[in-house]
């Protein structure tokens, strides 16, 4: 238990000094290869995911998604991606390579469909290496590029944000 408490403690200094030393710069391209990041207690449906970057325009084979479970125990069967806390280490090591390998996609858009403060989540989007990170979690407004205020159950209503945000800024 005091071990997890340090274990958090230094990954938190460890994503506040990503934070601080990123120069974020965002290109003015359009998207066209698409990163979700999701919670699985929060949302859990990745075909409606799917059909959501899809109505933007970006093809299936462009999309990667992958999802975070907080047991081990609870993953259902499936082609997906999930990665949970005993992936993540001290100081910021990952143990998890399919997550690694998420992180260090460059992807046009990073879409963090959470809205619960967790550290791992957290770590994952600092960490990424995405053009343009979109969420929905104000707890550290410092991990976004644009912030959608709304319940991850409303997905139809993020839909229609997403995409008039992503037209006025140029996007897509």
């Amino acid at each position: 238990m005091f071990l997890k408490r340090f274990r958090d403690k230094s990954n938190q200094k460890y994503i506040n000094n990503i934070l601080k030393s990123q120069k974020r710069v965002v290109h003015d391209r359009k998207i066209q290869t698409v990163g979700i990041l999701l919670n699985f207690e929060e949302f859990n449906n990745l075909d409606q995911m799917r059909l959501l970057v899809k109505s933007i325009g970006i093809k299936d084979n462009r999309v990667k998604i992958i999802s975070f479970i907080e047991d081990d125990k609870t993953k259902p069967n499936s082609w997906d991606s999930f990665f949970n806390p005993k992936d993540f280490s001290w100081k910021g090591k990952i143990k998890n390579t399919e997550l690694e390998g998420f992180i260090q996609t460059e992807f046009d858009a990073l879409i963090c469909y959470f809205q619960k403060d967790c550290l791992e989540l957290n770590m994952v989007t600092a960490c990424s290496e995405a053009n343009f990170k979109i969420g929905l979690s104000d707890h550290d407004p410092r991990l976004f590029d644009l912030i959608i205020d709304v319940e991850p159950r409303h997905l139809s209503v993020f839909k229609n944000e997403i995409q008039k945000y992503l037209k006025v800024l140029n996007k897509i």
